[in-house]
């Protein structure tokens, strides 16, 4: 994947250092602004990713559209939390204060944050995402934002963001280092109302989930290990998962791993 670093057009001498160092970082090229365009930065040489760095963060451009962090879903599901309204993805989890969640396709880090949220400051979070751009971008994104809730400030700082391959990650773990660990593999049969994923989708792992994976899964969890997927996909039938929770009129469901069992 061919990516150039570069920054806004009014920038400064920090941000120009700031994008050379993440273009050192993610062995990609920096290119001054010089106040042109996107297009005219992609010109013919065809960049699949213009890594943007200004005030406001990090921004990706992908042929799908701009990838920058934001709080996406996470806020509203929070505020559904706390009026009382269930959360499929907390329950299938059985999340509390205090536990851990190896969290192993981090994407923009809404499900990790609803984790962080809900198990506290004596809890741990950490993030394993597969695309250095995304792990950058996130990374940053949960330290700079900035919200008036102080509780919702801590759970997006306590999430540990490491650029790593689950599949070889799980490997290097103990047995029981984690209560829960999470699966949220891109869809087989993508959510085509999902357009905000659309350039998600050009930087992510498409790998589909392997039973040996689930097995290591498994092996490193405490309590269970809980896959993300649509409720029309038979993944869950393939890699031999009985139980899935979800909603009625949910268009995704959990499937959970009882990892005692």
């Amino acid at each position: 994947m061919n990516i150039i670093v570069t920054t806004g057009q009014k920038t400064t001498t920090n941000f120009i250092v700031k994008a050379k160092s993440i273009a050192r970082q993610l062995n990609a090229t920096f290119v001054p602004r010089n106040n042109e365009s996107i297009d005219a930065l992609r010109g013919s040489g065809k960049q699949d990713i213009i890594l943007v760095v200004n005030k406001q963060g990090l921004v990706a451009h992908t042929p799908n559209g701009e990838l920058f962090f934001h709080l996406n879903m996470a806020q509203l599901r929070i505020k559904n939390l706390l009026a009382g309204k269930l959360d499929n993805m907390v329950q299938a989890m059985g999340l509390q204060a205090g536990m851990s969640v190896l969290d192993c396709t981090l994407g923009l880090a809404t499900d990790a944050i609803i984790e962080s949220y809900i198990v506290g400051d004596e809890g741990k979070v950490v993030g394993l995402e597969v695309s250095p751009v995304t792990a950058f971008i996130v990374r940053e994104g949960l330290v700079q934002y900035k919200t008036e809730d102080p509780s919702i400030q801590r759970a997006l700082e306590r999430i540990e963001v490491i650029n790593a391959d689950y599949n070889e990650y799980l490997l290097q773990l103990p047995d029981h280092s984690f209560d829960v660990v999470y699966i949220d593999p891109m869809f087989r049969r993508p959510i085509k109302e999902s357009i905000n994923l659309q350039p998600m989708r050009y930087v992510a792992d498409h790998r589909a989930v392997e039973l040996s994976v689930l097995h290591e899964a498994k092996r490193v969890a405490k309590k269970c290990v809980v896959m993300k997927e649509t409720n029309c996909s038979s993944e869950f039938k393939r890699l031999q998962i009985e139980t899935v929770v979800g909603g009625k009129y949910s268009s995704v469901n959990y499937g959970v791993i009882n990892a005692n069992k």
